[in-house]
């Protein structure tokens, strides 16, 4: 006939199998990592992980849409020192008569601050965020990117279809950033020539920028020298040291 355990016997024999498992279930997560790091690399991180940013990227892309707005603020929630984040593209010294270099499609043509100016004016109060962390309530001025397409007539690849990104550039060639279209022509996103109601500083991006508030801080490229339309992926500078390509909130 079995012994009957004390209570004190039924304690400790409870521990030692509590211990069991948490010893046998806390090999399978230092498993997984093992895995993912004899992983091989993909675009500078490793494939388990950068198979996850893709799966994410999927995932927010279908819930962008132009009702999946960024929420505004009043003017008087202004922050007005506006934060500084990254110099990378400014510098160089800018070009006295600076133009905005185009190409869309075979189509390639030059723009100054004044030919964008002459369009309808859009401004924007809304909370820039960093992906290191911080957010800030900001106010920023300048003609949407969908009305500039529009008035130009470009980012269509035929009559029925826009090409499938947008990629920007500072003058200099140093930083660059890929836009998918839907992001692009969203009717938050905006080519900013005013922080604050006034002109650009240059830590800012002056004298042209993208704002786009609908994706992290390091999609909104300061200095625009080159927008380029196309089906091809474009470049991105922080996409190549294996952050997040689509980078939407």
């Amino acid at each position: 006939m079995q012994e009957e355990l004390t209570t004190d016997q039924q304690i400790r024999r409870k521990t030692i199998k509590a211990f069991v498992a948490f010893g046998v279930a806390s090999l399978v997560p230092l498993g997984i990592w093992k895995w993912i790091n004899a992983s091989a690399y993909q675009n500078n991180i490793l494939a388990p992980l950068r198979k996850t940013l893709e799966f994410n990227e999927k995932l927010t892309a279908k819930l962008l849409s132009n009702s999946h707005l960024a929420p505004t603020f009043s003017r008087s929630e202004v922050d007005k020192k506006v934060r500084f984040n990254g110099a990378v593209g400014l510098q160089e010294k800018l070009a006295e008569k600076y133009k905005i270099k185009i190409e869309s499609g075979e189509e390639k043509f030059e723009i100054s601050p004044a030919d964008l100016k002459a369009l309808p004016k859009q401004e924007i109060v809304f909370e820039f965020k960093c992906i290191e962390g911080w957010s800030q309530i900001q106010h920023w001025g300048g003609v949407r990117l969908v009305d500039f397409m529009n008035h130009y007539k470009i980012g269509q690849k035929d009559a029925d279809n826009l090409f499938q990104y947008v990629g920007m550039e500072t003058p200099d060639g140093k930083y660059t950033v890929g836009i998918d279209m839907p992001s692009a022509v969203h009717p938050q996103t905006i080519l900013a020539y005013e922080m604050n109601g006034k002109p650009l500083l240059k830590k800012h991006g002056s004298p042209l920028r993208l704002i786009i508030p609908v994706k992290y801080g390091y999609k909104n490229l300061k200095r625009i020298g080159v927008i380029k339309f196309s089906d091809e992926r474009p470049k991105d500078y922080w996409a190549s040291y294996g952050y997040d390509y689509f980078a939407g909130l």
